[in-house]
Parts: C-alpha cells; structure tokens; sequence
C-alpha cells in the first residue's frame, strides 16, 4: 500500500469506529465500500500523508459530527441548533467534488492567518494559492487531528458560510473541541483560518 492509501484507510478505520456508518444509516461494510474506491486509486496516484478523507454531506450530515470528536475524553460540542449548523454551505469555487469521498491535500489550521478577520483572510489566502477550508473539511481535522486544535490554533472554516454571513469556527474550549461560528469582520486571537492545496474527488484520478 502506498503512504497515501495507508493514511487514508486508517482515517477511514477512525471514523467508522466513531459511528459514522449509522449517521449515514447504512452498514460499516456498505460505508467502507463507497471509499475503496478512492482508496484504490491512492495505490496508484501516492499523495503523501498529508491527506484528510472526507465524506459529503450527502453521505454524512455535518449537524451531529462535534459531538463524535474528542481530546483526552472530553467530547466536542456546540451550543448552536443543527438548523445553524446545516446552514454552512461552501461558497462558489469552493465545492467538494462528486462522490461520497473525496481528499483535502495538505490542510492546515491557517496559523499564518492567526487574528485575522475572514474577509481578509480570504483576500490573503487568495493570494496565496491556496484554498480556505469548509465545515465539512474543518469537522475533518478535529476528528482525524484532534490535537491540532490544541497544539496549533483553532481556526475559522472559510469555504462555508450561511445565508446571514456567519463563517463556522472550531476551537477549544472547555478542555474540548467546540464548533461555533464568527462574522466576517471579527478576529480573535486564537482563531486561524484553515486551509488546503488543493481537493481531489475519485473522477481526477481517471
């Protein structure tokens, strides 16, 4: 197996214990089964380790998945309602691509973007040729690197936004991952803004 097929099964394997399979409401064989094939194409394609595995929001609604985060047992959690939460959608350009799984290549919790309100954020990630992360990708990281949130930064989730401008947040509080949400003109000292090099869904390995 290459470090990249490897890396991604192991996400795979995390998230399945997490109860993944049953916010789908399908089998664990039946939710393996809608990600081997990208799997399969990581032995063909190695993208290195810095990888996540996502699923859409088609597979797995984001609403529910804080609370199958942890750090050192202490379970995420949000005080928003899962109308808010289902609220985020990406922003144009920054769509997953087609399939139940699809890859985030190199993410990061933005730590160069530290106390920076969104909007600017976006203007210098922009520039910078990356790409900001969304709720579904951020949720990722805080299930599949946990620790990042504590050993980095927490970080706004700028690929996704509700209809009245709010961008998702996730950082630690209370000894725990905790999913809320910003306006784009605030900045906090303790938020980066997550972002990517780039997204592979299984169709760009054809």
């Amino acid at each position: 197996m290459s470090k990249a097929s490897q890396e991604a099964q192991r996400q795979l394997d995390r998230i399945v214990a997490l109860g993944y399979p049953d916010v789908a409401d399908i089998s664990a064989a039946s939710f393996r089964a809608l990600a081997k094939p990208l799997i399969q194409a990581l032995e063909r394609h190695d993208l290195g380790e810095s990888i996540l595995l996502v699923p859409t929001r088609e597979l797995v609604s984001p609403e529910s998945l804080i609370s199958r985060t942890s750090i050192n047992r202490m379970a995420g959690f949000t005080t928003m309602p899962p109308r808010d939460i289902i609220s985020f959608l990406p922003q144009d350009g920054f769509e997953p691509p087609e399939g139940p799984f699809y890859l985030v290549i190199e993410p990061h919790t933005g730590t160069a973007y530290v106390n920076r309100e969104p909007d600017v954020a976006r203007k210098l990630i922009d520039s910078d040729d990356r790409l900001p992360l969304t709720l579904e990708e951020g949720l990722a990281i805080a299930t599949q690197h946990p620790e990042w949130l504590r050993e980095k930064n927490g970080f706004n989730l700028l690929g996704s936004r509700s209809a009245d401008g709010r961008v998702p947040s996730i950082w630690m509080s209370q000894n725990a991952p905790r999913l809320g949400s910003v306006w784009p003109n605030s900045k906090h000292t303790w938020l980066g803004n997550a972002y990517c090099r780039a997204r592979r869904g299984i169709s760009l390995f054809h």
